[in-house]
């Protein structure tokens, strides 16, 4: 494949910081360590409850990263070089994306790792946990895509704070019934707030998939979205 040799270059460009890696990894795992102590106070402290709102948190780090690397390439002169290559947008995009895939699914591992270690039990299939997850871990590599694709270095760092915002509320850490009115409408139309409904009844309640296709495919369908808006942002960076 034409953008594989791009993907290889910016897989070592994200190992070459560790520290945003190591972050990535260890600090939501680290979250769950500090809050298991207050399962005692409420089920929605329990590591069950709490592991897919924090996996989640550590998705939205790996938005900032990918959306970093990409606006820094494009305002550098590799990115005027690499135009003259026969890549199309979706290529671009494509190899800027790859390399944080394994970095979400190792995520996934240590935080459900640590969470069995300290009571976390899954009633349902733990394999539909990990597709819905990862579905919306590709959902925040796409939001990355679109900060890298239309923002500025400088800038990608203040409109993630708002993705960030987005996914906190989205009920990463709290139940949107506590909260409920505007709140909990707005983040019901975005697909933070879908991707906990589903991973939360499937480990909590051990239902099967016909019980969550309506919260999947609305992961499902904006990460199409991102991903689509992502090239189409790019594409018209690539003429201007």
């Amino acid at each position: 494949m034409r953008f594989m040799e791009l993907a290889k270059r910016n897989f070592k460009e994200m190992y070459r910081d560790p520290l945003s890696l190591g972050l990535a990894i260890g600090l939501p795992a680290g979250l769950l360590l500090v809050f298991q102590p207050l399962g005692k106070f409420g089920s929605t402290w329990h590591p069950t409850y709490l592991a897919p709102g924090i996996v989640i948190f550590g998705f939205a780090m790996l938005t900032f990263s990918s959306g970093m690397i990409l606006a820094k390439d494009r305002e550098s002169a590799l990115l005027s070089r690499l135009l003259t290559a026969p890549l199309r947008a979706n290529d671009f995009i494509s190899a800027y994306s790859l390399p944080y895939i394994p970095v979400a699914i190792i995520q996934i591992v240590v935080v459900f790792g640590i969470g069995a270690l300290l009571g976390l039990e899954i009633a349902g299939n733990a394999g539909l946990v990990f597709l819905v997850l990862f579905i919306m871990s590709i959902g925040y590599i796409g939001l990355g895509m679109i900060l890298g694709a239309f923002f500025t270095e400088k800038q990608v760092p203040i409109v993630w704070i708002a993705v960030n915002l987005l996914t906190i509320f989205g009920g990463a850490w709290f139940p949107l019934e506590i909260m409920g009115g505007v709140i909990k409408s707005t983040m019901d139309a975005l697909p933070f707030a879908h991707s906990l409904y589903a991973a939360r009844d499937v480990m909590l309640g051990g239902v099967g998939f016909s019980d969550i296709a309506i919260d999947f495919y609305w992961v499902l369908g904006y990460t199409i979205v991102f991903f689509a808006l992502g090239v189409f942002l790019f594409r018209r960076r690539m003429v201007e």
